[in-house]
């Protein structure tokens, strides 16, 4: 009996110091999130370019072919690779192999998750690119005050023990569903600048202006730039939101992210019978693999461009469509240091022109999710902004917006209100036969 006591004792401890380790590491991750600094132009200045050779634009290479655009080698035959023989960042094949890898409870899956690959989410075409599976978020308002579900906003949909399957509060009335996004031609979004985003913002009228996400590179200690990935326009760097899936989709730790995610607010990670892996699970090549594969695809290709494709973008320019769905970039100049200096930007991403049409800035149209990037006061305004989705891409979706519940480019053009509300009126005032010709430049994206 006694030995059972001091078991038992000891027991209570190793739980007591686990939780205690936990509360303090969510503190930790909740710092990891705040921006530091000011972001950097990333352009030369007027000086450093009159000492740099004249910039040579190229358009960057497109196509749904899992080919290489050159910053990583295309390496051995993808069908050649297996677990054992993969080289994590020696080529585009190995680092898509790794994207591709089911994950298992020995590699530290879970405990509550929602997908066991990168590819479960991200392919349709090709690996990388979008699909239909949509992530459940919800949380309640106490007056104008949002406040997340128990574990977060995020509702994972999977767990690897039935006991911590997480539910849907009844009292967390806000709730929305948020479509995976397609990362084909990230690496060339990676790769421009702040102050490129910035200049496409000062161009917009004011009613129709963009708002900006500060978001931390978690690899560079929190250095701020200026968000662009994810419907939040989140992450700014393709090694931050790696870390983020990683954790948050297969709820697999990292030197970034090394804290679990709880079940609805429950401790299930090391130390509990859910979790038989310690923090982190992954040592942080996983990350870099899965950042390198997005880093080396080509972006989505076009249709058939044609005489009704080219009437239609008229249109859609006329409109005013074209003021967020901002159709071109370029890219900064190989050698640019990016991410708070933690990624310098090769030939392969540098200088480059793409067309993702869109700004990658935040705009209230009329569907926000009502929660916010994060559930701080400075963050409040964001809970109805959504970043404008890039329509590159497009025809390869048929399910539309950020919650996947519109089905055709007209009903999704019907949704945008509030800032859209004057460019959806017009649109509105259309004849059939232009509104055919806008579909199919919409069509051909």
């Amino acid at each position: 009996m006694r030995t059972t006591n001091v078991l038992l004792r000891a027991g209570a401890l190793l739980s007591a110091a686990l939780i205690a380790g936990f509360v303090d590491a969510q503190t930790s991750v909740v710092d990891r999130f705040r921006v530091r600094g000011t972001a950097d132009n990333e352009e030369p200045t007027p000086a450093e370019a009159s000492r740099l050779p004249v910039r040579r634009f190229s358009e960057a290479p497109t196509g749904f072919d899992s080919l290489t655009n050159g910053f990583l080698p295309q390496g051995p035959a993808f069908d050649t690779l297996e677990e054992d023989t993969v080289v994590p960042l020696r080529s585009y094949n190995d680092d898509r192999f790794i994207f591709e890898e089911v994950e298992k409870n020995a590699d530290g899956l879970g405990p509550v998750y929602n997908a066991q690959s990168c590819r479960e989410c991200h392919q349709n075409v090709a690996t990388g690119g979008a699909s239909q599976v949509a992530e459940h978020r919800t949380g309640h308002l106490d007056g104008d005050v949002f406040f997340e579900s128990l574990g977060g906003s995020l509702v994972h949909s999977r767990a690897t023990n039935p006991e911590i399957v997480e539910r849907v509060a009844y009292e967390d009335s806000v709730r929305t569903f948020r479509i995976s996004t397609n990362t084909l031609g990230d690496g060339f979004v990676e790769a421009i600048s702040n102050l490129a985003i910035l200049g496409v913002r000062a161009a917009q009228p004011a009613s129709l202006r963009g708002s900006v996400i500060p978001a931390p590179v978690l690899e560079a200690n929190g250095q701020v730039r200026i968000g662009r990935f994810g419907w939040k326009a989140q992450h700014a760097s393709l090694v931050s939101f790696s870390a983020d899936a990683y954790l948050n989709e297969m709820g697999i730790t990292s030197p970034l992210l090394p804290v679990e995610n709880t079940s609805s607010g429950t401790f299930v990670g090391f130390g509990t019978p859910f979790d038989a892996v310690a923090e982190p699970e992954d040592d942080g090549t996983d990350l870099h693999a899965f950042a390198d594969f997005m880093r080396s695809t080509k972006a989505p290709s076009r249709g058939p461009i044609t005489p009704n494709v080219l009437a239609g973008e008229t249109i859609f320019k006329n409109l005013g469509c074209a003021t967020c769905h901002a159709a071109t970039y370029r890219t900064v100049p190989p050698g640019t240091k990016v991410n708070g200096g933690t990624f310098t930007v090769p030939d392969a991403l540098g200088n480059k022109i793409i067309h993702p049409y869109s700004d990658f800035l935040v705009h209230d149209i009329g569907t926000g999710d009502g929660i916010p990037v994060q559930s701080t006061p400075e963050f409040a305004w964001t809970a109805n902004a959504m970043r404008t989705a890039p329509l590159w891409g497009m025809r390869t979706r048929s399910r539309l917006m950020h919650d996947g519940l519109t089905f055709t480019p007209r009903e999704a053009i019907e949704r945008h209100t509030s800032q859209a509300q004057a460019v959806t009126n017009a649109y509105k005032a259309l004849g059939d036969p232009d509104k055919e010709l806008l579909r199919a430049f919409l069509d051909s994206l």
